[in-house]
C-alpha cells in the first residue's frame, strides 16, 4: 500500500492534467508526441541530406526534405555517455558528475537524484518507452526505470554483439526492465521492434518515445552477419570491432538498417494517423571514427570537419540532427544556428506545457521551439565542451581548443569551419577572454555537482 498521502496523489494527478491541458491548447488536441532517435556514432556526413553519395539513407533524406536539417548541432561531448545524460537532464553532464563513458562498474551510473525529461513528462501524463543503448548505470537505481522510462528494453552498457547482445565483458546484456531478456534477431531490427509496439499500445494519448540504437557502434556487422560474441568471451582488444573483414562495407550496411527503421516509425505514425501529433527528433550521439589509429577503422566521415569520435575539434561533436513534425514545422528548411543535445531537453518540456525548471535543477539548455515553429533567431551564447585534459569553447564564430599540456589553439569557423589555420599567436585578448570564460563555467559547474560522486553516484 501507498504511504503518500491520497491529497499528494489528487496535487499531482491535477497538476499533470492541468500541463496537459495547456500543452494541448497550443499545439491542437492533445499535447504532441515525441520520439527521439538517437544513432550511436554516426558521423556528420554519414548520410545522404548531409553530403553521402555511398551510403543510402532515403528514409533520413526525406525525413529531413519534410522538415528541419540542423548543420550546426552539436553532441554534448565527443563520445557517447555524456551526452546521454546531457540529453536526458538538460544540463552539462559534469553536474551529474559524468564526463567520461560508464564501463562496466555496477556502481557507476547517472543519479537518480537527477531529475530526467521522461520523470517530468511521466508526471504530466505521458507514457514513456526506452529501447536500445542506455549505457547510464548497469544496475538500479541506475538503470532506464529508475529515470522515469515506463518500459526499456535493451542493452545496459555501451556495445554488445548486434546478434548475440553479448558485451565486450562476454556477458548477456539484454534486458526488459531490470530482468534478463533472451531474443533473437539483430538488435536494430529488435529495437525497431519494440518501438513499433509500444506506438501502437500507446497511441490514445502522448507518449514520449527514446529510440537510442546501437547501430552504428562497433562491433561493425552488417544484418546479414554472424553473431562474433559468446558468452564467457573476452572481447577488449580488438576483437571488439568484429571480425567482419570489409568493415566499411558493414558499416554502410548498419547505416542503411538504421535508416530502414526510421522509414517504419516514421510509416507507422502516417498509418496510425499520428504524423501531424508527433514531432520526430533525430541526431547522432558524437561524431563518426573517420581516421585509421590501431584497431580503429575509418569507416565514418565527418566532413568538412576535423576530428573524429573522442576529440573536441568539430568532427568530434558536429553531428547531423533533423527535427520534423508535418504541419508545425515548415519543410525543407535547413537551420545553421548553434544548437547543443542539452536543448532538446526544454523544447520537449515547453511542448508537452511542462513548467521549465528553475534553482538546482535549472537546465543549461535553451528551447528551439520558437526557432523551429517561427524561425525566430536564436540568441548568442558561449558553449562549452570538456573531457578529460581538453576543453573547447566557443562564442559565435570562434572556438578555442585547449590541451593541458599544449599551448590553445584558436578558430574561426566561418572563415575556416576545417579548424586548420591556428589565430591563437594573432588574437591573443581572445583566448584569453575565452579562457576566463571557461575556467568561470567550469568553476561553476564544480559547485553545482558538488552533492555528487565522479561516477554520478552519492559518495
Amino acid at each position: 500500500m501507498s504511504s503518500v498521502p491520497n491529497w499528494v496523489l489528487c496535487a499531482a494527478a491535477f497538476f499533470g492534467l492541468a500541463l496537459s491541458s495547456a500543452a494541448a491548447g497550443a499545439y491542437g488536441t492533445r499535447p504532441p508526441n515525441v520520439i527521439v532517435i538517437l544513432a550511436d556514432d554516426l558521423g556528420y556526413a554519414d548520410i545522404g541530406c548531409y553530403g553521402n553519395t555511398r551510403i543510402r539513407t532515403p528514409h533520413l533524406d526525406a525525413l529531413a526534405a519534410g522538415g528541419v536539417r540542423l548543420t550546426d548541432f552539436h553532441a554534448n561531448s565527443s563520445v557517447c555517455t555524456p551526452t546521454r545524460a546531457a540529453l536526458l537532464t538538460g544540463r552539462y553532464q559534469q553536474r551529474a558528475g559524468i564526463e567520461t563513458v560508464f564501463g562496466m562498474d555496477p556502481d557507476e551510473g547517472l543519479s537518480p537524484d537527477v531529475k530526467t525529461l521522461p520523470r517530468y513528462l511521466q508526471q504530466a501524463g505521458y507514457a514513456t518507452g526506452a529501447f536500445g543503448k542506455w549505457h547510464l548505470g548497469r544496475r538500479p537505481p541506475f538503470t532506464p526505470r529508475s529515470h522515469g522510462f515506463d518500459e526499456f528494453i535493451g542493452l545496459h552498457t555501451g556495445d554488445g554483439d548486434h546478434h548475440s547482445r553479448v558485451d565486450r565483458s562476454g556477458g548477456a546484456d539484454w534486458w526488459h526492465n531490470d530482468e534478463p531478456l533472451v531474443e533473437t534477431g539483430y538488435t536494430t531490427d529488435l529495437v525497431t521492434r519494440h518501438s513499433l509496439a509500444f506506438i501502437e499500445r500507446h497511441r490514445a494519448k502522448p507518449f514520449f518515445l527514446y529510440v537510442a540504437h546501437l547501430a552504428v557502434h562497433f562491433p561493425w556487422q552488417g544484418p546479414h552477419d554472424r553473431a562474433d560474441r559468446v558468452v564467457g568471451g573476452n572481447y577488449d582488444g580488438d576483437a571488439k570491432f568484429g571480425s567482419r573483414e570489409d568493415k566499411r562495407a558493414a558499416f554502410r550496411e548498419m547505416v542503411e538498417a538504421f535508416d530502414a527503421s526510421v522509414g517504419r516509425i516514421v510509416g507507422r505514425l502516417r498509418e496510425l494517423g499520428l504524423e501531424k501529433d508527433t514531432l520526430v527528433i533525430f541526431a547522432s550521439d558524437n561524431g563518426g571514427y573517420s581516421v585509421d589509429h590501431g584497431g580503429y577503422v575509418a569507416v565514418s566521415s565527418n566532413a568538412p570537419w576535423r576530428g573524429q569520435k573522442g576529440e573536441l575539434y568539430e568532427g568530434g561533436h558536429r553531428v547531423p540532427a533533423i527535427f520534423s513534425w508535418p504541419g508545425r514545422i515548415a519543410p525543407r528548411r535547413t537551420s545553421d544556428a548553434t544548437v547543443l543535445t542539452m536543448d532538446l531537453f526544454p523544447t520537449v518540456l515547453e511542448l508537452a506545457g511542462v513548467t521549465r525548471p528553475t534553482g538546482a535543477g535549472a537546465s543549461d539548455g535553451m528551447s528551439l521551439v520558437s526557432h523551429l515553429l517561427s524561425q525566430t533567431p536564436l540568441p548568442e551564447r558561449t558553449l562549452f565542451w570538456r573531457r578529460g585534459d581538453t576543453r573547447a569553447v566557443r562564442r559565435g564564430d570562434w572556438k578555442l581548443v585547449a590541451n593541458r599540456a599544449e599551448a590553445p589553439q584558436l578558430f574561426n569557423l566561418r572563415s575556416d569551419p576545417s579548424e586548420q589555420i591556428d589565430l591563437a599567436a594573432r588574437e591573443t585578448e581572445r583566448v584569453s577572454t575565452l579562457r576566463q570564460a571557461f575556467s568561470g563555467w567550469e568553476a561553476e559547474v564544480a559547485a553545482s555537482a558538488g552533492a555528487l560522486g565522479p561516477a554520478g553516484r552519492k559518495p
